[in-house]
């Protein structure tokens, strides 16, 4: 494993605004029947405690408390460089969410089945756990700032999942923040849907929301999520990535290696790619590619700088 510091390689910078479902297992860490280093008794964390120390044997109890709040894995190394200075802006901004969410600090090299799970290679990297599910963040260093959009992002994509508890971080009652109001029927079928991972249904469902409005943005972004990991399906990576490696002008190869970039946290490598092709295309196959990459700007979320940067892009390449 590598320790890198301030840069922002593709991986693994997925937007907050996507839950990866299913991109990472992570059954295979921890053990239930061990006390948690991190909690002490079972159950998750301590009262008061909005940031624990995971370990491989933990790390099972301390994902198990995001179905009440995102559980934020930050992976470093005492060799990173920059390492402590992200984890101080990480524990500053636990503390003044004030149990809002969970920061679980982790040695890469003393646990390193923690990032082999999460498929990070770089150090320091940041990931995020909502419902059991892995929510890819960013790797490096990055400004206070940069952080807490990833952060608000995050908070903002659980809620809509209906995590929104409060850890008791001051010794008083956890406080529940109000329920969400329930979803229009259309949205919530289609989130019914994806839950039985139908995702045809799921499509349609949203497709019909558009029908009866079509400036709904939450349906269009879950369309749009949902026709990503529809074309993904059980696509090989490797072999995608081959194919495009063989033939440079393979439009189809192109894009489907750029889904599963996104899907893989390598958002600025999908961007990078399409951008390219959309350099040495024309015609009808330009405007595939172009409607493709304006779809995954949907997808990683337009206030994301990396979606602002590949706007720009794009732009200039069609221009």
């Amino acid at each position: 494993m590598s320790q890198r510091s301030g840069q922002r390689p593709g991986g693994p910078g997925a937007s907050p605004g996507l839950n990866l479902r299913g991109a990472v297992d992570l059954s295979g860490l921890g053990r239930p029947q061990q006390q948690a280093a991190a909690g002490g008794a079972a159950g998750g964390p301590p009262a008061g405690a909005a940031v624990v120390t995971v370990t491989e044997e933990s790390f099972q109890q301390v994902v198990e408390q995001s179905t009440q709040v995102p559980v934020v894995i930050a992976l470093s190394s005492s060799r990173a460089q920059g390492a402590d200075d992200l984890a101080a802006v990480l524990r500053r901004l636990a503390a003044a969410d004030a149990g809002r969410w969970l920061l679980g600090e982790v040695d890469a090299d003393r646990h390193p089945r923690i990032a082999q799970a999460f498929q990070v290679e770089t150090v320091p990297a940041v990931l995020a756990v909502v419902a059991g599910q892995p929510v890819p963040l960013f790797q490096g260093v990055l400004p206070e700032d940069q952080v807490r959009q990833y952060l608000d992002a995050l908070l903002d994509l659980a809620a809509r999942q209906g995590v929104t508890g409060r850890l008791d971080v001051d010794g008083a009652p956890a406080e529940e923040e109000a329920p969400e109001p329930p979803l229009p029927p259309l949205h919530q079928e289609a989130f019914d849907a994806i839950e039985r991972d139908d995702l045809d249904a799921a499509a349609d469902a949203y497709r019909r929301a558009l029908l009866e409005s079509p400036a709904d943005e939450d349906a269009r972004v879950g369309l749009a999520q949902v026709e990503l990991l529809r074309r993904a399906g059980r696509a090989d990576l490797q072999a995608a990535r081959d194919a495009a490696a063989a033939d440079p002008n393979d439009v189809d190869a192109a894009l489907l290696v750029a889904d599963l970039d996104v899907l893989g946290g390598h958002v600025e490598d999908a961007f990078a790619r399409l951008v390219q092709t959309v350099r040495t295309t024309s015609g009808d196959e330009r405007e595939r590619v172009r409607a493709r990459l304006v779809e995954l700007f949907e997808v990683v979320g337009a206030t994301d700088p990396r979606v602002m940067m590949a706007r720009r892009a794009l732009a200039s390449a069609l221009f």
